[in-house]
């Protein structure tokens, strides 16, 4: 079974993560939020060789599709939104660093869709010139666990990056320069992805550069769950196939 399979493959690597964190001093707030994000890294990146999702490159456009499996998708997703949850809870300490919405919730909600708009706007043209063959269809029975792990996954990342690391460097820095440091970091958190789990290089940097600045931005205002639409509707129009 493939969730079996790939909870084995990470899990050495998240109890000596998990042991690190425990063993730190509550006042080292950084470090314990980098281990959390050393953490999703690995959760993450072991995806691809599991097969749960892959990327390609087709005359000089990345696509991105996930394993044609609901309940694998729908599995994955849960996962990540009950961790995410978990380190929540575990955090108090780190929960002055979320933003969740801005002053008004409708207004954030709109932000996060326009964001998403923004993101996959430079592949609107692209996508259309190239047929979807080139690129791998996607069954219409896919699109609804697809859209489920796409905000649900993302979440957390969210929560991470522009949760935690994104608040924590605004007190330090101010609003601007934390937009540019997440997305820095955000870019950053993908150059195991870029070099070494996959052969796509500077454009996966450059696009999630993009991306991550954008979601930054989203949030600095509007809280973590528009930078959640914004990153998680980006990745589900990307993978769907719809455009």
């Amino acid at each position: 079974m493939e969730i079996l399979e790939y909870s084995l493959r990470i899990s050495p690597g998240l109890i000596l993560i998990l042991i690190t964190y425990l063993l730190l001093p509550n006042k080292d707030e950084i470090i314990k939020m980098f281990l959390l994000v050393f953490g999703f890294i690995l959760i993450r990146d072991a995806m691809t060789p599991m097969g749960f999702w892959q990327f390609g490159v087709t005359e000089n456009t990345v696509w991105l599709r996930f394993i044609e499996s609901g309940p694998i998708l729908y599995t994955l997703g849960l996962t990540s939104l009950l961790l995410t949850l978990v380190v929540i809870y575990l955090n108090p300490r780190l929960s002055v660093y979320l933003l969740w919405f801005g002053q008004k919730k409708v207004i954030s909600i709109c932000a996060g869709l326009l964001g998403a708009a923004v993101v996959i706007s430079p592949f609107l043209y692209m996508y259309n010139v190239i047929p979807i063959e080139q690129r791998g269809g996607v069954p219409e029975n896919i699109l609804l666990p697809l859209f489920f792990i796409a905000l649900l996954g993302n979440f957390m990342e969210e929560v991470l990056f522009r949760g935690y690391l994104q608040g924590y460097f605004n007190r330090l820095t101010g609003p601007w320069r934390s937009v540019f440091l997440s997305g820095l970091l955000f870019a950053v958190g993908h150059i195991f992805l870029a070099a070494t789990v996959t052969d796509l290089g500077v454009i996966i940097l450059v696009f999630t550069l993009y991306e991550g600045i954008v979601c930054s931005i989203v949030r600095m205002k509007y809280g973590i769950i528009a930078s959640t639409l914004t990153h998680g509707l980006a990745i589900f129009f990307l993978a769907s196939g719809l455009f």
